[in-house]
């Protein structure tokens, strides 16, 4: 199969990286609007089988002509060009997924063309990250392991190995991006009941081996697409993991209208949003460097089978990678796009369409190819009281 990758920044040179690596796959693009930056990549993984490519994603005429090329695209770009990629993809017709995007509404206007993919015979399947990602897909593979899904619950973060103070926290993502899901309403299912609540709210503490105590709380955008998939849960929540205290000290920042994107003040005569000069002083104090990072996650998928009350349990903790120098975010998002691109490539996918990842990834095949990436995912249920290693 031939694969081509939008964008040659993190995500997508970690997905390249494991593009390259896998017998299935016989040709690589990389496609960047800087094509120096695109080919330093390539030099990089030094493999016959990858190439780089000029692509200016914003010229639809270009992009259209680099996708062509290619079985199936992975869209690593940022997320307000989602929608026209997979435009572009029903166009030309061709496979695409993407790492998602919730804010203006993004994979809401990308799951909209479902008609035309169905049409144009591609398959489309947007949020293919962690969260939204692997999660998505865990949750899908339980849910269908039960005869009545009525709970799923989520706890995902990216933590620091040994964190520092103040806030015990390195982001490895942009620290915009965690301003919102500190600032949004989360959106959760309690008593059957779709809600929002504040996020940062509900601190319970969680514990992982090797961590512990660290502490659990609520933030936006981490239920995704569950809500409309699974329209008869009982219960839906998502809560960040990060280290005791974290959340507090965020609460106090937000109350202060310190993350606030409408909110400004006035400075010597001019207008000055907080926010913006914030980011400024945070993002050097929190930027993760050089250092290890994790990625925990556990899912909690309840219901009924055969009329007895079952939980199926998923659980990962993901490190760094010190012989190539990749954080444990990157391995855990760039091989969860990788492995489901190639699913559809190979024809282990087969529905055609736009769909969420619940719906139509394998949970068992997801499994099995991350755990040869290192990724480890273990699943346990409380009727056999023992953990199998998938």
């Amino acid at each position: 199969m031939k694969i081509g990758v939008l964008g040659s920044g993190l995500m997508g040179k970690e997905a390249a990286r494991d593009l390259v690596a896998s017998e299935g796959v016989a040709s690589v693009g990389l496609a960047d609007i800087d094509i120096d930056r695109a080919q330093l990549v390539c030099d990089q993984l030094n493999s016959p089988k990858l190439r780089a490519y000029q692509v200016n994603a914003s010229d639809e005429d270009e992009l259209a002509n680099y996708m062509m090329q290619f079985d199936v695209i992975i869209n690593a770009l940022f997320y307000s060009f989602n929608e026209v990629v997979a435009k572009t993809a029903i166009k030309v017709g061709v496979n695409s997924v993407d790492l998602g995007g919730h804010i203006g509404h993004m994979t809401d206007k990308v799951l909209a063309l479902q008609e035309e993919a169905k049409n144009a015979g591609v398959t489309l399947i947007p949020d293919l990250g962690v969260a939204p990602g692997m999660i998505n897909i865990l949750s899908g593979h339980g849910a269908r392991k039960l005869d009545k899904l009525e709970s799923i619950k989520l706890y995902v973060g990216g933590i620091p190995v040994r964190p520092d103070p103040p806030f015990e926290y390195n982001h490895v993502f942009s620290m915009e991006g965690v301003f919102d899901h500190y600032t949004d309403p989360s959106l959760i299912v309690r008593n059957g009941i779709k809600q929002e609540i504040p996020s940062l709210s509900e601190v319970e503490p969680i514990y992982f081996e090797r961590f512990g105590p660290l502490e659990a709380f609520h933030t936006s955008g981490g239920t995704s697409t569950l809500s409309i998939s699974y329209p008869d849960l009982e219960t839906l929540e998502y809560k960040t993991i990060r280290y005791p205290g974290h959340a507090e000290k965020f609460k106090l920042l937000v109350d202060l209208n310190l993350t606030r994107m409408d909110y400004e003040v006035e400075l010597n005569g001019q207008m000055i949003n907080p926010r913006e000069v914030f980011l400024k002083v945070l993002d050097p104090i929190v930027d993760l460097k050089d250092k290890d990072d994790a990625v925990l996650l556990r899912i909690l998928v309840s219901g009924k089978k055969d009329g007895k009350p079952v939980t199926y349990e998923y659980e990962m903790t993901t490190y760094k990678d010190r012989g190539t120098n990749v954080t444990a975010m990157a391995r855990a998002t760039a091989n969860t796009i990788s492995v489901v691109a190639q699913m559809i490539g190979n024809g282990t996918i087969t529905k055609r369409g736009v769909y969420p990842p619940e719906q139509i990834v394998q949970g068992d095949t997801y499994i099995t190819e991350m755990e040869k990436r290192g990724v480890k995912i273990v699943e346990s249920n409380n009727l056999a009281k023992t953990h199998v290693n998938i």
